[in-house]
């Protein structure tokens, strides 16, 4: 198995990389019918943004820490943060994709020159962010998973996933100021 994914990790983020990013546009465009997915307490649902957010900022400590602990040469450290921040990027992801599959995208309530000028600019670099991120962890993971530690620093592992890293922790960041402004602030 492997060596069917060592040799394979293009194609595979490729097609993994689709039906992730066909997944989050079907959620947020409403593909799914609403009655087609159980319905959690609405205190649940509420509950999701708050969640998200704690996610974020655990994401955020966890991958620097990780990333701090490879520049150390900590390698079980770094892929122990990774994969916690990897688990960390999909419960979020799920428990988003869960609410607007139900509830659809939450509006923006505060005034109408921050929207225009403050928020959306901000949620569209991390949605941008957030959706380039998936195939670059897609294909770190791929080549971690499938190539023996030694081997590593001959692969594009380390360069890719700084430029991975480097999205992720941003896109995370913008995602708690998207938060903030939408639940603290307004």
């Amino acid at each position: 198995m492997n060596t069917t994914v060592r040799n394979n990790v293009p194609t595979l983020t490729a097609l993994l990389s689709i039906v992730s990013l066909a997944l989050v546009f079907g959620a947020v465009l409403g593909v799914v019918p609403e009655h087609a997915i159980p319905r959690a307490p609405d205190s649940f649902l509420a509950a999701i943004p708050h969640l998200n957010a704690a996610i974020s900022v655990a994401a955020i400590a966890i991958i620097s820490a990780a990333w701090h602990a490879i520049q150390q040469g900590h390698l079980l450290r770094h892929r122990t943060g990774m994969m916690t921040g990897l688990v960390l990027f999909v419960a979020f992801l799920g428990l988003y994709l869960y609410r607007v599959s139900l509830e659809g995208p939450t509006e923006f309530p505060g005034p109408k020159a921050v929207k225009q000028f403050v928020y959306l600019p901000i949620l569209a670099i991390h949605m941008v962010l957030a959706m380039v991120c998936i195939p670059l962890l897609y294909y770190v993971l791929l080549l971690a998973l499938s190539h023996p530690v030694s081997e590593l620093p001959n692969t594009n592992h380390p360069r890719v996933g700084r430029i991975a890293a480097s999205l992720w922790l941003t896109s995370f960041a913008l995602g708690v100021v998207v938060y903030g402004l939408l639940y603290v602030v307004y």
